[in-house]
């Protein structure tokens, strides 16, 4: 019992080492061993990892060949990694964590219809990806040509000869009023506020063809991450991209 009472921590002196003397408290703290023993670890760490590079760098081989080399490119002397391309832009991550496949989906039917009824309201006739028409007139003499006028052979003021659709005639434009035709003093300033309308109406329509075509994207990509986690054995054949999403091959199983 008296040796268990001597060994008791209670009764044991703490030990403390020596302070920082009131003389040498403006040199700061006074280094006890378990801080001597951190910096010494940590030199010693230092000095062998500066003896190890040095020692690979004298036994370098100037052929060796990493494949580290095409994902990187040294600039100011230090290895930095390429810039990888955007796979999911964020407007994209956006949409997939807060909308379901069949709400993108509806949204996607609905600009598609939009579209289809702009393109049956414009026509596309004076769009730029159409083919132009040529239209030949046939005349006797050599004459005839150097003073051709085509207004006069088509019937209609100067200003609606370029205009391939709706030419209305001269007795159209004094008899009767349709859409697009007036007075023959006012057509100039009248075929302009069409034109500046027509041209808006396509810039309008380029807008949602490219809406629906993002929302093709991200409906496809929403659609994989699901197939993803239902299926365990697969292979990659294509990396997704901002403009189509990724292509895997999954291993064919007989269902029973």
């Amino acid at each position: 019992m008296s040796s268990f009472r001597k060994a008791l921590k209670s009764r044991q002196k703490n030990h403390h080492e020596r302070s920082q003397p009131g003389f040498r408290k403006h040199l700061g703290l006074l280094e006890k061993k378990k801080d001597y023993k951190l910096r010494a670890d940590d030199y010693h760490k230092k000095q062998n990892t500066l003896s190890a590079l040095r020692k690979k760098a004298l036994e370098k081989n100037p052929d060796e060949f990493y494949f580290k080399m095409i994902s990187s490119e040294l600039k100011d002397g230090v290895h930095v990694a390429k810039n990888a391309e955007v796979e999911v832009t964020e407007e994209q991550r956006k949409m997939m964590r807060t909308q379901d496949i069949k709400y993108v989906e509806m949204k996607r039917v609905a600009e598609a219809k939009k579209i289809e009824r702009l393109k049956g309201e414009l026509h596309l006739l004076d769009a730029d990806s159409k083919q132009k028409n040529s239209h030949t007139f046939f005349v006797d003499s050599k004459k005839e040509v150097q003073s051709f006028d085509l207004a006069n052979h088509l019937n209609t003021v100067p200003e609606l000869v370029d205009r391939v659709y709706n030419r209305p005639t001269l007795q159209t434009l004094e008899t009767k009023s349709i859409r697009g035709a007036v007075q023959p003093r006012t057509v100039k300033v009248v075929m302009n506020k069409l034109a500046r309308q027509r041209k808006h109406q396509y810039k309008i329509l380029s807008q949602r063809i490219d809406r629906e075509k993002k929302m093709f994207v991200i409906s496809q990509k929403i659609q994989t991450r699901k197939d993803l986690q239902d299926k365990n054995k697969k292979v990659k054949v294509k990396k997704e991209t901002p403009n189509a999403a990724a292509i895997y091959k999954f291993e064919a199983k007989r269902k029973r």
